[in-house]
């Protein structure tokens, strides 16, 4: 039943990479707005390491508030890109859930939740950050790619008891991103270190990039997942 991936909504037509040894990590990358798995899926396989998974799935589509409610795939509604602009409460909180159930499945077939990072760009960034501080498992790590914490006014508190507390965070934004400003992460950044270990939060940005990613950012994230999924 635990291989059965039915029960997990987001896993059945999500975009799996799978290395060529055996697995004993996961990397679960969720994308940004209006985007699909595949373009991470293949920004991913260029700096893939033979003993990780990496899953991406698809946001569902549903209408957007910020774009005239235009049906698209998102995690949950936008409002605005400000950190005072309205949030969707009840939308990022299923969607975690959603999330939750694919870390769910990956240590019920085997991989500890400490050799799964969770990861994402723009909206998936955020809901990644929201999902892994929100989690019941002690995760490796999160990489969280321009972006910004959801609901960033329940944190500390929504931390669950602080069970990913020490988890290592690879924050990175373009410094010419004009979707979501490189203050913003910066906000985002200090917020974080109040919720994890502050000398866990790594915060680096991009000269000259927009709302986008760049080779040395992929470098960087290449080196994280080293680093906290190293080959047992």
């Amino acid at each position: 039943m635990c291989g059965n991936n039915m029960s997990v909504p987001l896993l059945t037509d999500a975009v799996t990479l799978s290395g060529p040894e055996r697995e004993t990590a996961a990397v679960i990358f969720l994308h940004g707005l209006g985007d699909t798995g595949h373009s991470w899926a293949d920004a991913l396989s260029s700096i893939r390491l033979p003993y990780v998974k990496y899953i991406c799935p698809h946001a569902p589509r549903i209408p957007v508030t910020l774009n005239m409610k235009m049906v698209m795939p998102s995690w949950f509604d936008l409002m605005g890109l400000t950190p005072d602009a309205p949030e969707d409460e009840a939308g990022i909180k299923k969607a975690a859930e959603n999330i939750k159930a694919i870390i769910e499945h990956e240590v019920k077939n085997g991989i500890p939740p400490n050799r799964i990072i969770l990861g994402g760009f723009s909206q998936g960034g955020a809901l990644s950050l929201y999902t892994a501080l929100t989690c019941q498992h002690q995760l490796a790590g999160i990489v969280a790619l321009s972006c910004w914490l959801p609901l960033h006014k329940a944190f500390p508190q929504a931390a669950n008891n602080g069970v990913n507390k020490d988890i290592a965070i690879l924050q990175c934004h373009g410094e010419m991103d004009p979707m979501i400003p490189v203050r913003f992460g910066a906000l985002t950044a200090e917020k974080l270190k109040s919720v994890v270990t502050p000398t866990k939060v790594q915060f680096k940005t991009y000269p000259g990039v927009m709302h986008s990613s760049c080779p040395q950012e992929m470098m960087a994230v290449k080196e994280f997942i080293e680093k906290l999924l190293p080959r047992i």
